[in-house]
C-alpha cells in the first residue's frame, strides 16, 4: 500500500473539491464531497500505477503562510 499527499482546493465556479498529487502527472480529480474526491483520487492513482511505479516530477514539502503588509 502506498500513500500520497493530495493538495485540495474548492473551485469557486463549480463548488467542487479539486485535488491533485504534486509532481505526479495525471493524478488529479474532483468530487462534490471530500469523500467522493478521496475515492476518485484513489481510483485515478490506481489506474496510473498499473503502468508501473510513478516517476515523480517533484517532491511535496508542505505549505507556508505568507504575510504581506
Amino acid at each position: 500500500m502506498q500513500t500520497f499527499t493530495a493538495v485540495i482546493e474548492r473551485c469557486p465556479d463549480t463548488g467542487l473539491f479539486v485535488g491533485y498529487i504534486p509532481g505526479f502527472p495525471g493524478a488529479h480529480s474532483q468530487g462534490e464531497t471530500l469523500d467522493e474526491l478521496q475515492q476518485n483520487l484513489a481510483e485515478v492513482i490506481g489506474m496510473l500505477l498499473e503502468d508501473g511505479e510513478p516517476r515523480l516530477e517533484s517532491e511535496f514539502i508542505g505549505t507556508q503562510r505568507v504575510q504581506v503588509s
